[in-house]
């Protein structure tokens, strides 16, 4: 079989893209020596590292919740029925990309964690049932689209800076106000960009998806994700075992949860967060799984999907903190106002941000970073704060899009190695950035 331009594009990526944790040691090294060059003295270097390195110890949790509770969600009966009714709906593998793609987008959407928790274990399902009925569909592509689909994400309801800078009293309320959410998600341009790549991403899906597919039956991990939770034994049962099977206590847990989000959503009238998001997935997995037993069952085979995160988020932190707490962070930013123009300057902010996120897996930590000098450069150069956070927000996700550190998470759920569909991801992260650039120069916001 002869393989195409984009099969042999990714064969030489998976051969050349270090590790993550090999990559935060590259980025991290030259980062130091960026900042001993900029003048920073040595021990403040060393310090900033040192902060940096554990201020993401609660988010590191979460995400490992979001993405553990995720994959115990996706082996509950009740989801593996809805998501294989929806598998069968596809006749084409176009059908396939488009159904499966917008699924993922739309979740991602109402909230982030979702289309990446559950972004990959969609794809595994759609991907089985296409192999199935014989509809060519080769995996690893297939579930690059699926992950670049995530990327609608940075303006919809759970867009990080977009939401910080619509609340009263954030850390730039005196710089540039409070900025209602009306000027940045639900503007013209965010919303032509939200259209305008989904369905970029949907036609370069289906136009480039491999001529001579490999099915996931080839990846026998990811496609143990399919199974069932094995039967409960038919065996007699001591008295502790009946009790862990008995539904009562995953209902007394689930009433307790429900009491929560009620009083979160109604009484405190708060919005969806992290933890929120997790209390509700915890609810959800109790729920479906209608046991204690059943929901230790599923999550033994669930945990080995959060190994990535556990480590990897402290070592990026480490950099972040590198480029936050030196004057590393405001002298790569400030390079923008000094050289850029109106025209330039969406595209010149959506690379500073690349660059950004390249060190910083936090979106909102980028913006704390990022922030105030972004603010600043756009008022120098006469264009609206909300064009030049809508335009960070594409270099943002260009990052994402364009490193390890997420394809390791995607991979770990997946259980495929990242290296084998980097190369694929990076057609979707220039498809995302040229189309933001040109968007975020010229349409109104």
């Amino acid at each position: 079989m002869k393989n195409t331009w984009l099969d042999r594009f990714a064969q030489i990526m998976a051969r050349f893209v270090p590790d993550a944790i090999t990559a935060c040691v590259l980025l991290m090294l030259m980062l130091l020596a960026t900042a001993l060059l900029l003048k920073n003295p040595f021990g403040k270097v060393i310090d900033a590292y040192y902060q940096g390195l554990w201020m993401l110890l609660p988010f590191t949790m979460q995400m490992s919740l979001i993405i553990v509770l995720s994959s115990v969600l996706g082996l509950t009966p009740f989801f593996r029925k809805a998501i294989l009714t929806l598998s069968r709906v596809p006749k084409t593998t176009n059908q396939a990309v488009i159904i499966a793609a917008l699924l993922c987008a739309t979740m991602s959407y109402f909230y982030w964690g979702l289309g990446i928790a559950l972004g990959p274990i969609i794809a595994v399902y759609f991907a089985k049932e296409a192999e199935r009925k014989g509809v060519p569909l080769d995996f690893l592509f297939f579930l690059t689209i699926i992950w670049a689909s995530n990327a609608v994400w940075q303006y919809g309801l759970s867009a990080s800076a977009p939401l910080l800078v619509a609340t009263p009293g954030h850390f730039l309320e005196k710089t540039i106000g409070v900025i209602p959410l009306s000027t940045t998600i639900w503007s013209p341009a965010a919303i032509i960009h939200e259209v305008v790549f989904t369905i970029a991403l949907l036609v370069v899906g289906c136009w480039l998806m491999p001529k001579h597919p490999k099915p996931i039956s080839q990846y026998p991990e990811a496609d143990k994700l399919t199974e069932a939770i094995e039967a409960e034994e038919t065996r007699e049962l001591n008295y502790s075992e009946r009790l862990e099977r008995h539904s009562f206590f995953s209902l007394v847990l689930c009433a307790f949860f429900l009491g929560w989000l009620y009083y979160h959503f109604r009484v405190r009238r708060a919005s969806l967060d992290i933890n929120s998001l997790n209390t509700i997935l915890l609810f959800l997995c109790f729920l479906l799984h209608r046991s204690v037993y059943r929901f230790t069952q599923a999550l033994q085979k669930a945990i080995t999907s959060a190994w990535p995160v556990i480590v990897l988020y402290h070592l990026y932190a480490g950099v972040a903190g590198l480029i936050q707490y030196t004057n590393l962070g405001e002298k790569m930013a400030g390079v923008v106002a000094a050289v850029a123009t109106p025209t330039t300057f969406p595209t010149l902010t959506a690379l500073v941000g690349t660059v950004f996120a390249m060190f910083i897996p936090s979106s909102g930590g980028q913006w704390a970073i990022q922030g105030f000098v972004t603010a600043k450069a756009a008022m120098e150069v006469g264009v609206s704060v909300q064009r030049g956070l809508l335009a960070m927000s594409i270099g943002d996700h260009m990052g994402n899009l364009a490193s390890p550190f997420w394809y390791v998470i995607i991979a770990g759920i997946a259980r495929v190695d990242f290296r084998s569909f980097f190369g694929y991801g990076l057609l979707f992260a220039a498809l995302w950035f040229v189309i933001g650039a040109i968007v975020f120069t010229f349409a109104p916001c």
